[in-house]
């Protein structure tokens, strides 16, 4: 098993914690479809400022060990999972087999930017 710098752990642990926010910060305002707008837009910002304090000291730490490419890849699964859960648990929508063979794709393609 390969060992992992901190730098090359941080990024992941904070972009996971960061992503939750911005999901909540991009999607959560759907379930409350009734609410105005404003309040959507201030709050999504509220919740945007705790995103922000996550993703861009991971972004500062990981590129002592990743390109900006691969910092945005991890970034990009890191969002799908993150949004699978929260589609099927908090906004209650099932996610299909077209769904997941997309996800895969965009993983698979993932794992290239990551090869030599």
């Amino acid at each position: 098993m390969p060992s992992f710098s901190p730098a090359a752990l941080w990024p992941i642990l904070l972009l996971s914690l960061s992503n939750v926010f911005m999901t909540f910060a991009w999607y959560g305002h759907l379930k409350y479809k009734t609410s105005a707008l404003w309040i959507a837009i201030l709050a999504s910002w509220g919740i945007a400022f705790f995103e922000y304090c996550l993703a861009v000291p991971a972004n500062r730490i990981g590129a002592e060990v990743y390109s900006a490419a691969q910092l945005k890849t991890i970034q990009e699964v890191i969002t799908l999972i993150v949004f699978s859960g929260f589609s099927v648990f908090f906004l209650k929508e099932s996610l299909t087999i077209n769904h997941a063979i997309g996800f895969a794709l965009i993983a698979a393609g993932a794992a290239f930017v990551f090869r030599g």
